[in-house]
């Protein structure tokens, strides 16, 4: 990270290509790299200039006489890989490839980028672009671009895929009075992406909120981690545009043409904790309000309007943006029978009347916020009336700053209300031209407030099997793909989900009707008949599936119907069998699927299923890997979701728990098998007491045969299972070894609450006995591609007890990591202390980190002298002593 921190924060900057040509992109960076010459050193770069507006010009990078921290390269393409490689043997940290020419163009293109990115690979220097506009830092007083105009300082950093965009954004944003912490242009992405840059804002004192324009991930598992990492202190918006591109043609599952790549951005969004915003002004609106310390608890709005008719337009969009226009109560309304005329509305939207003052906008306003049902408040003034604008707005400022509930206002109208908008954003107070402006960035907040909620939710413990037997499947793929097939068929989908515990209809494959018989018998009647056949998908759209067979002299005239029937609609189709499944009555039709996407892998989609599946639309995305928590909001999501859990009239609801344990089971599943291109699930029956798969299908990936690392097609690193070890104390104590989970966050608290004060202090640097929920959300649901945590395990009992747990935070740039470890008193000096620390060192290597660090208090004597024996190098510093491994040879 310190190539990156020198890039973004640079004492020295050279520009290679500078030039004091009249409308030359040289001529401009050097002009604007000029401006802050008082804070750091500038160099021109050109072999065909002595000198370059002032600054002498030496002929090549390994001329500069000094070391260069940031180069900026604006010079043909073609020229560009060897200039890196310069920039590499000279020790530069980073450099800023302006120019174009390069994959955009095609295959010569192409190859530049390969001829950079190897030499970026070899020196290690950080890249930003190729094919980018540069960045700025207002705060630094730096401008690595070729623009003409310099952002004010401000609280927002903006990063752009599209320079074009980026720059027309910026320019709408700076004429609006925005400030900014950063800009920053990714152009093609070589190294530099979006992960690298959340990372690091999130550490950067002068961000509070990051805005995004994105038009493809880079690496989707960085963007993730990073996301997940500061969504809880530092709001992420993003806009993505291509939502109506055509998508999925060539899917064969309903899941694939369900799951289009706009969608799926949209769960990884949510995953991560960002907001995603449909407009560019909703960037800026939501990055101006978001702030997790004042978000609203719900979304139940009360409407306060002096005019009838934006009253109503605020209605409409909060109900067509899934709010909800809170019912007044009895005791609200007779609140504001009191000093309201006897014609006001009744009712919510609140009109006030058009000669409404700024003492009956108060009362009213005070009214709602005592009101426990009102979440948020939308205050909109006309123009009308005896209130004027900013006297209602000086009102209304007072009120809105004790944060007692989110209030955002509508001042419609221009030259009349100008003076209180400029006091509502003195006083960043939200404020908008129109109702439906102001309805949707609180609904953006109120999304956000339920993103945080999702990171913070501890998840229920469920009877599932994290390492079911799985060999036996995988050499049945190579198998299918080795017979030249992709599509697996029913009986064999069947065995993965038998494997997995997902629960289906008792079903037979038989040859013949004689077979079929037998089995149905066996089943018992009524029973359905279904074609098998690798080259048939959707079975039913050409007479594949015979529904009711309730005697055997109808099984057996069906079944010689079913085979006609197929073999006349395709008469290409192998014919394997056919399958005889017990028929079960149920209440819903589910759809639950997985596909690869081309940017963040294998998604999960949940919904509404039947042969109407992809006209109802009704139908939700997630990431996996699902825990009860995550299968529970991705369900949520749906319209089929509130039948489910409420019922319908008639109707019982379903065991949501089941249906749960059914999603995480079916989520394993698909971490675990890298080679499904998609699966369904469809239906998926469902009532009261019962679940079942009917019918399923899978599509499988022959390439991902070829791919040793078994979870390139996650965006998200799954539970390491392979950490779990048992292990022996040295007196004979049975432990289980293993990384931590979200479920773990109660036996992680009565580890820390039972903590002597002595090992309290040595562990966290003061005593601590109780941390709020958020903290143990923060220790328990790590992300396991940044950081790790072993607990050690004990049984007592039927309960587990946690009696140890070592843990290992890897740094930005992924290089070094910080490790801690404590155990509890009553198992100290039993070798659990070492051997935990010897696991993080295990994983470190795993990593491929340089070293790990502990810092530890110099009075902790005994882990001090562990880590002498385990070969890490101990240096005190003052108050710490710092005890470092180096795992490099």
């Amino acid at each position: 990270m310190y190539r990156i921190e020198n890039l973004f924060n640079p004492k020295s900057v050279a520009v290679i290509g500078a030039t004091d040509r009249e409308g030359t992109i040289g001529r401009q960076l050097t002009k604007n790299l000029l401006l802050g010459k008082d804070m750091r050193k500038v160099y021109a770069v050109n072999p065909n200039r002595e000198t370059v507006l002032g600054l002498k010009c030496f002929p090549s990078i390994t001329e500069v006489p000094e070391h260069i921290d940031l180069a900026v390269i604006a010079t043909p393409a073609k020229t560009v890989p060897e200039i890196v490689n310069e920039c590499g043997q000279s020790g530069v940290d980073g450099a800023v490839i302006i120019s174009a020419g390069f994959r955009e163009i095609g295959e010569e293109g192409e190859r530049l980028e390969d001829e950079i990115n190897q030499f970026q690979e070899k020196h290690g220097l950080r890249i930003l672009g190729p094919n980018c506009l540069g960045f700025v830092r207002p705060h630094a007083g730096l401008n690595a671009t070729f623009l003409r105009n310099n952002p004010k300082p401000g609280e927002i950093a903006f990063i752009s895929q599209s320079g074009a965009l980026g720059t027309a954004i910026l320019d709408w944003a700076v004429s609006t009075h925005v400030g900014f912490s950063m800009f920053a242009s990714l152009g093609s992405m070589l190294n530099i992406d979006f992960g690298d840059l959340i990372d690091y804002l999130g550490r950067d004192p002068y961000t509070r909120s990051i805005v995004i324009y994105m038009e493809g991930v880079g690496s989707a598992r960085k963007f993730i981690s990073a996301t997940k990492g500061f969504a809880r202190t530092k709001p992420i918006i993003v806009l993505k545009p291509g939502k109506y591109l055509e998508s999925a043609k060539a899917a064969r599952s309903h899941t694939g043409a369900l799951a289009g790549n706009y969608e799926v951005y949209a769960a990884a969004f949510k995953r991560g904790g960002a907001v995603h915003v449909d407009e560019i002004e909703n960037l800026f609106n939501c990055a101006s309000v978001l702030d997790s310390r004042y978000l609203p608890a719900g979304p139940r709005l009360a409407i306060i309007s002096n005019g009838g008719g934006p009253g109503v337009m605020a209605t409409d969009s909060v109900i067509d943006n899934g709010g909800e226009i809170v019912e007044l109560s009895d005791e609200l309304k007779m609140t504001l029978g009191k000093f309201l005329p006897p014609y006001w509305s009744n009712g919510n939207p609140i009109d006030i009347l058009g000669d409404a003052d700024v003492e009956r906008y108060d009362k009213t306003i005070r009214a709602c916020i005592r009101d426990p049902e009102v979440d948020g408040i939308i205050v909109i003034y006309t123009p009308q009336g005896t209130a004027q604008p900013r006297d209602l707005a000086k009102k209304v400022i007072k009120i809105a700053e004790k944060k007692l509930i989110p209030i955002l206002t509508v001042w419609m109208g221009e030259k009349g209300v100008e003076g209180a908008r400029k006091l509502f954003y003195a006083h960043n107070i939200p404020t908008f031209s129109t109702p439906e402006k102001a309805v949707r960035t609180y609904m953006y907040m109120y999304k956000y407030k339920r993103n945080l909620e999702l990171l913070y939710e501890t998840p229920e413990e469920l009877p599932v099997d994290l390492s079911p037997p799985k060999s036996h499947l995988k050499l049945m793929i190579q198998k299918v793909v080795g017979d030249g097939r992709t599509v697996l068929t029913q009986d064999e989908v069947d065995k993965f989900l038998d494997a997995y515990g997902v629960p289906r209809a008792e079903s037979y494959l038989v040859k013949n009707v004689d077979e079929a018989a037998m089995a149905a018998s066996r089943v018992g009647f009524p029973v359905v008949l279904k074609v098998v056949s690798p080259d048939i998908v959707h079975k039913i759209d050409i007479g594949g599936v015979i529904l009711g067979v309730n005697s055997e002299d109808t099984l057996r005239t069906q079944y010689q119907n079913l085979i006609e029937s197929v073999q006349k609609a395709a008469p290409y189709a192998k014919i394997y069998g056919v399958y005889v499944q017990k028929m079960k009555k149920f209440d819903y039709e589910l759809i639950l699927g997985a596909r690869k996407d081309r940017d963040f892998g294998a998604v999960i989609l949940f919904g509404h299923g039947g042969t109407g599946v992809e006209y109802f639309r009704d139908f939700s995305i997630a990431l996996p890997p699902l825990n009860q928590t995550l299968a529970r909001r991705m369900m949520e999501e749906t319209k089929i979701y509130r039948a489910l859990s409420k019922g319908l009239r008639n109707v019982s609801p379903i065991d949501m728990r089941v249906l749960e344990e059914v999603v995480v089971k079916f989520s394993n599943l698909i971490v675990d098998f890298p080679e499904i291109a998609e699966m369904e699930i469809n239906p998926l029956a469902a009532s009261k007491d019962t679940i079942y798969a009917l019918d399923a299908r899978m599509v499988l990936d022959p390439e991902a045969l070829k791919i040793t690392d078994r979870y390139t097609h996650l965006a998200i690193l799954p539970y390491p299972i392979k950490y779990v070890v048992p292990w022996r104390l040295k007196d004979g104590t049975e432990v289980i070894l293993r990384p931590i989970r979200p479920e773990d966050e109660q036996i992680e608290h009565k580890l820390i609450k039972g903590l002597s004060n002595e090992t309290s202090r040595f562990r966290f640097f003061g005593i601590i006995k109780e941390l709020s929920h958020k903290d143990l959300v923060r220790f328990c649901n790590i992300d396991y591609d940044r950081e790790m945590a072993i607990i050690a395990e004990v049984r007592e009992g039927e309960k587990k007890k946690e009696i140890g747990v070592s843990r290992l935070i890897l740094e930005p740039g992924r290089k070094r990591g910080e490790f801690a470890v404590v155990v509890t008193d009553e198992y100290q000096g039993k070798g659990l202390g070492t051997k935990l620390i010897d696991l993080l060192i295990e994983i470190a290597n795993e990593k491929n980190l340089d070293s790990i660090y502990g810092i530890i208090l110099p009075e902790n004597s005994v882990m001090i002298q562990l880590c002498e024996k385990m070969g890490f190098t101990i240096k005190r510093s003052g108050e710490e002593v710092i005890a470092n491994l180096n795992l490099t040879l």
